[in-house]
């Protein structure tokens, strides 16, 4: 068999696998493209996705510690009271803590600034004032069947040892 024949033998057979087996190759192909494609959308999702991280690290903190406080404090019972008071100690510097236990009891919660208690909150912009001191929003939210409302509260923190502690609740 020389070289000619060859070829023609090898064109002969490649021909006939094509014709047997062109629709299973085009679907295949078709699959792999789909597979590719979507890999490719997964990726650029998630690369588009993401949101960098432009806050302050003492914010970042801080933000951590108030949301842990308000998720305590109106999760819990909001009324003004020794115990409750106790009850949140670890989140208050010294000075406010002294502060509030030596204040007379009151209807009106020091950390909503209202005696209608809220019924969520959310924790908003942060304002770094120094490595050690940042003024965070607060939002608080009441909403019921008739009407929807939110108040600002402005929480000033400062860096206590390694935690962030509330040193002050501004309406």
């Amino acid at each position: 068999m020389n070289r000619r024949d060859a070829e023609a033998l090898r064109k002969a057979t490649l021909g006939y696998y094509r014709s047997r087996f062109a629709p299973e190759l085009k679907r295949l192909r078709l699959c792999s493209f789909a597979a590719l494609r979507f890999c490719f959308a997964i990726a650029f999702a998630t690369a588009g996705c993401s949101v960098p991280n432009l806050e302050k690290p003492q914010c970042t903190e801080a933000r951590n510690a108030v949301k842990r406080f308000y998720s305590l404090h109106v999760g819990g019972d909001m009324k003004p009271s020794p115990e409750n008071l106790k009850a949140r100690e670890a989140f208050l510097t010294g000075e406010l803590f002294n502060k509030l236990r030596a204040a007379n009891e009151s209807a009106e919660d020091y950390f909503t600034a209202t005696d209608e208690y809220p019924k969520a909150f959310r924790v908003g912009v942060c304002e770094s004032v120094s490595d050690n001191t940042a003024t965070l929003q607060v939002l608080l939210l009441w909403r019921d069947d008739t009407a929807s409302e939110q108040k600002e509260v402005r929480v000033e923190t400062v860096k206590g040892g390694d935690k962030w502690l509330i040193n002050k609740v501004l309406n």
